[in-house]
């Protein structure tokens, strides 16, 4: 897939002859009088195919605030690539989103060594890269990327509260950890041994992949080999896949942390088989679909009425496709706060001036707050289990900060 197209968005060719006087009134690139052009990269295709879905979530649910009547008035003609997790790809989809489509603005591309590799020329060229799809701490940078922010508890919070919550439940255990060579990797292991201190040492060995590894057997046998008896997997979907499925294989039982990025029921642990998963603990900020706490919460039952009527496609056991309506919800409050001034530079104004801000679909008690200043929206998880059928959560939520 190449570009997500909606055609209930696609404006009549009328819009595209707007007079000197109106051309006027809408200064942002992007912008006419009835329609705003959103920007978008996903991996439809590709070693991180999985999070596909979150771009085609997106796109359904702006086709949803279209039906409702669009922002102030006008239609989101939503512009959507595959750059398969290439970020030299990215580079390629992003300056045709920015030269070619003239977007107002890039929102929710996923990926952390994709929007990595455009965030210097999105910045250079003053297009905000707003609510990225990956938690690397390099999104919270206003000083030096003030077009650049990012959405989600970041990879280096929850890194942190993976180490607070071993410190407090096994704090005499021996760690093995995997994770990807990129930033990413990189910053959920730099938060893990920071809460961790003066026991990081309980981190017997560490193995890194690559995203383009067909596999990481070899490095689960070097893990299990270490006599660790806690697995951190800090890994994307397929090789979170492969890490449970051969762990089960060899017989190894350790206490297994995930990281919420590979949380998925459906596209992880449905594949690594929901009986090898059993028992798996990882992070969340979001009602989760499969929990039946929520099964009568207004917002899980508004949300399920939104994927059986926009995205039907879609898995309703995915909880990609909730972060990808909450992004999406964020956006949509940010477009409605800027009113008639659709410029770049008032987007990323309101955007840094969330207060308290939250959508119903958040866990309760999690709010986003950003300022010119502070970049990161959230900054609160908490942690849950997988029973072998949902995940079940576990005591209250935690901040991420180190005290």
């Amino acid at each position: 897939m190449n570009r997500i197209g909606i055609s209930a968005i696609v404006v009549a060719a009328g819009a595209w002859l707007c007079g000197p006087a109106l051309a006027q009134k809408y200064s942002g690139p992007g912008v006419t009088e009835s329609e705003i052009k959103i920007g978008s990269l996903a991996p439809y295709s590709g070693p991180a195919s999985a999070y596909g879905t979150i771009g085609k979530a997106y796109a359904s649910y702006f086709k949803k605030i279209n039906d409702e009547g669009g922002i102030n008035g006008r239609k989101i003609n939503f512009i959507s690539y595959d750059d398969a997790y290439s970020p030299p790809k990215s580079v390629e989809q992003t300056r045709k989103l920015v030269e070619s489509d003239e977007v107002l603005l890039v929102f929710g591309s996923v990926g952390t060594p994709t929007n990595a590799a455009t965030q210097r020329y999105l910045n250079s060229h003053k297009v905000p890269q707003l609510f990225v799809a990956s938690g690397a701490s390099r999104w919270d940078d206003p000083s030096n990327f003030p077009w650049t922010m990012g959405w989600f508890p970041t990879y280096q919070s929850e890194g942190r509260i993976f180490g607070k919550y071993i410190l407090s439940k096994y704090p005499n255990s021996k760690i093995a950890a995997i994770w990807q060579n990129d930033d990413a990797g990189k910053d959920i292991m730099k938060g893990f041994k920071e809460a961790l201190g003066s026991k990081s040492s309980m981190i017997v060995v560490e193995k890194t992949y690559e995203s383009t590894d067909p596999t990481v057997d070899s490095q689960v046998v070097a893990l299990r080999d270490s006599g660790a008896d806690i697995l951190a997997s800090f890994t994307t979907p397929k090789p979170a896949a492969q890490t449970i499925r051969k762990t089960a294989e060899l017989g190894w039982k350790p206490i297994f942390l995930l990281t919420n990025v590979s949380a998925s029921i459906p596209s992880v642990l449905r594949p690594a088989g929901l009986e090898n998963s059993k028992g798996i603990i990882s992070t969340v900020f979001l009602k989760d679909p499969n929990d039946p706490s929520w099964v009568d919460d207004p917002a899980v039952i508004g949300w399920r009425s939104f994927m059986d009527q926009y995205y039907p496609q879609g898995d309703k056991g995915d909880i990609n496709n909730v972060l990808a309506v909450v992004q999406a919800e964020a956006l949509i409050h940010v477009l409605k706060q800027c009113g008639e001034d659709l410029s770049r530079e008032n987007v990323m104004k309101q955007a840094a001036s969330l207060k308290d801000y939250r959508s119903d679909l958040l866990l309760p008690g999690i709010h986003a707050n950003t300022s010119p200043t502070d970049f990161l929206p959230l900054d609160q998880l908490q942690i849950m289990q997988f029973d072998g059928r949902t995940w079940q959560r576990l005591g209250e939520t935690i901040d991420a900060a180190l005290h």
